[in-house]
């Protein structure tokens, strides 16, 4: 994060609205890299879920600035429903170029504020997580109605909204390779909070919620006691009682983005221990090109993306005698196949693609 700047009321005029379910300082994924990217070349105002209304504050509406052309608004209202009122009353300028949606959720704004090209950047199918109200499918239907250019964060994903939109592209999560890759050399020190956990370590950075399948994490470290498997991300939609307990499985918390390649460089093994549910069905996780980068072998539950792109490099495990397996005896050395397939992605490269799909839209 580049600034902590506070500003009251907003001067600016903004190119581009970002409204998305996911807080800027949670998890960094795909918002973030794409946003940042094309908050290069434009100014965009990323507008996240409510936050409870103060009634004693008398002017509520604040933005975060990220760098000068990337701010941060956390509406002042009761419920999604007040954002379009709350955006039309405080913005600046009303005559703005792209609305970009994450989430249908906020599909309500369309009735206050227009823009000349909406984009739905769909990078989970949201409806199937937990908790996810009814209505959501017929916000997304709604959404999918208003919108110029849908994007997928996978190919289940594109599958899926091609049959209901007619400008789908398909734009696969990337990666900053540089970031992972460690290839200058440098011996990044162990953190601290693994410094005594003992070698081979398993492990796992992301969030930790209703896709993450505990019952086989417990089951695998029963089974491989000499292995340590360490968990680093926040809870989501669970608590810490869900969570297996063992001498060999390690939560450490979570962590910054630029905090993640230390922690990488100290893994053995990678592992994506996803369950197979509706949560899962469409995901395509960014971090598998992450461990790629670094050049760490990778266990994973047979994911549908991961399976038809990655069956050649990964080792895919349906139990844990599966994974017990692929811990003690990893196979292959997949350096050279990671390296064909970085070779062909970058979040630049999508940013701008995506960034031309939109101008040539607008003309």
């Amino acid at each position: 994060m580049n600034s902590e700047l506070l500003k009251e009321k907003n001067p600016d005029v903004y190119d581009m609205i970002v409204f998305c379910h996911l807080r800027w300082d949670f998890v960094y994924q795909r918002p973030q890299h794409l946003i940042s990217r094309l908050a290069e070349n434009q100014k965009i105002l990323v507008v996240e879920e409510p936050v409870p209304a103060d009634p004693d504050q008398k002017d509520p509406f604040k933005i975060r600035e990220i760098t000068p052309n990337l701010h941060i608004c956390q509406p002042v209202v009761s419920d999604m429903e007040s954002i379009g009122p709350y955006l039309r009353a405080n913005l600046a300028d009303l005559n703005l170029s792209v609305g970009w949606f994450y989430s249908p959720a906020f599909i309500s704004v369309l009735d206050y504020l227009e823009f000349e090209t909406v984009v739905y950047d769909c990078m989970d199918e949201l409806s199937l997580f937990r908790g996810a109200p009814k209505k959501l499918v017929e916000q997304e239907n709604e959404l999918l109605a208003d919108a110029d250019v849908v994007y997928t964060g996978g190919k289940s994903l594109y599958e899926s909204k091609k049959e209901k939109h007619h400008n789908v592209f398909c734009f696969p999560s990337s990666v900053d390779v540089a970031h992972f890759s460690n290839n200058n050399g440098e011996n990044l020190e162990i953190p601290a909070d693994m410094k005594n956990i003992p070698s081979p370590i398993v492990g796992y950075y992301g969030v930790i919620d209703e896709r993450i399948d505990l019952d086989l994490l417990k089951k695998t470290a029963e089974k491989t006691p000499g292995a340590s498997f360490v968990m680093i991300g926040p809870l989501c939609k669970i608590s810490d009682d869900d969570l297996p307990q063992a001498e060999n499985i390690h939560y450490l918390g979570m962590k910054s983005y630029d905090e993640l390649p230390a922690y990488l460089q100290y893994f053995d093994i990678a592992m994506m221990p996803f369950a197979l549910n509706d949560s899962t069905k469409f995901i395509s996780p960014t971090k598998t090109l992450e461990y790629m980068s670094a050049s760490k072998p990778i266990i994973s539950t047979k994911i549908r993306d991961v399976v038809r792109d990655y069956s050649n490099c990964i080792m895919l495990v349906e139990n844990e005698e599966d994974f017990h397996q692929a811990v003690i005896n990893p196979k292959g050395n997949f350096v050279e196949t990671y390296r064909n397939i970085l070779e062909k992605t970058s979040w630049d490269v999508t940013a701008d693609k995506m960034a031309f799909i939109i101008e040539k839209t607008l003309a």
